[in-house]
């Protein structure tokens, strides 16, 4: 019973990274974009960090607590694989968390936004990342399946 719990938690937290991802990516729009935007892009990206630490955590859990034990885990490529798509993802977050974080203290300041080409830069990141974070789940079901060991 606590393997299919571990995986519904894990699956969630993933559900809940993309689901905040997408919503990040669908307002950080040129022509949507005003002191109102700015505020919940920044709210977005306060959860969607939460959020990724959510799925490491419940990813590490399900590694050390689960049925197949950390040492089966460990031993697999495919493992291997999520973590640097997911370290990728992390690091890419990086960028736009910075520029939000810029976009905000402007906006406090002098109301100023910031300019397109940057508004679309960061549009273009985190679309990237929510696109990159699709490919896990295909390492994950092989993984799952026991091929890598």
């Amino acid at each position: 019973m606590l393997e299919a719990w571990l995986a519904f938690f894990h699956i969630s937290a993933v559900i809940g990274w993309v689901v905040f991802a997408s919503a990040q990516a669908a307002i950080c729009r040129v022509e949507w974009l005003n002191a109102t935007v700015v505020q919940r892009l920044a709210r977005l990206d306060r959860i969607l960090w939460i959020a990724t630490a959510v799925v490491l955590l419940s990813g590490l859990v399900r590694i050390y607590w689960g049925t197949k034990g950390a040492a089966w885990y460990w031993s697999n490529p495919l493992l291997h694989l999520k973590l640097t798509l997911f370290l990728a993802t992390a690091v890419m977050m990086v960028g736009p968390t910075r520029r939000i974080a810029r976009w905000q203290r402007a906006m406090a300041a002098d109301g100023s936004l910031p300019p397109p080409h940057e508004v679309q830069g960061v549009r273009r990141l985190v679309m990237i990342e929510t696109h990159l974070v699709a490919v896990i789940p295909l390492a994950a079901v092989f993984l799952a399946r026991g091929y890598g060991s």
